[in-house]
């Protein structure tokens, strides 16, 4: 995709400057936010059995609970613990072929999911093992691993806490 050069570049940097001092308030001046936190995210995937073997077995999210999906018959709705009270979730649609994931407007660009240093080389080393492709780390610091689960969903494991980015608190007081 090729990116913003010269003017065009300033223009968009410009934009961006316009919308944080219109939207972006300090810490203490931002209201508390409406909702508890994300219960779970839902993918589709292809094959039930894979998904379930790359997330629990090659990343160690354990699997927690598997039922039909209740809008569409023989359909299977499966959830994986994150830690945190925060649940991945698949769906698998028998019959139905699906296109290979594409970065568009309202897909999915990653899931980022916050890791410790111990996780972060686990994975690291899991995914040389298994020869999985991966990018990263990048941004001149070790702290991302960018790579795709079986079904093409963007995945990056971060070494960030969560509630932090880029090293300064981002959310208030009893979030993130």
């Amino acid at each position: 995709m090729p990116q913003p050069e010269g003017a065009e570049l300033q223009a968009v940097r410009d934009r961006r400057e316009r919308l944080r001092k219109r939207w972006l308030h300090e810490p203490g001046d931002r209201p508390p936010t409406t909702v508890r936190g994300i219960h779970h995210v839902a993918f589709i995937c292809r094959d039930v059995e894979e998904t379930i073997r790359f997330y629990q077995e090659f990343l160690g999210f354990p699997l927690v609970e598997i039922v039909e999906n209740r809008d569409y018959r023989g359909s299977t709705h499966f959830f994986f613990d994150l830690g945190h009270g925060n649940l991945l979730g698949f769906f698998d649609f028998p019959g139905h072929e699906h296109p290979p994931a594409t970065e568009t407007v309202g897909g999915i660009q990653h899931l980022a999911l916050s890791v410790g240093d111990e996780q972060f080389a686990a994975a690291r080393a899991a995914l040389d093992r298994e020869n999985v492709d991966y990018a990263g780390p990048d941004r001149g610091v070790e702290e991302s691993l960018y790579f795709r689960d079986p079904n093409g969903v963007p995945i990056e494991l971060y070494r960030e806490r969560l509630g932090i980015f880029d090293g300064r608190p981002v959310t208030g007081p009893g979030t993130g």
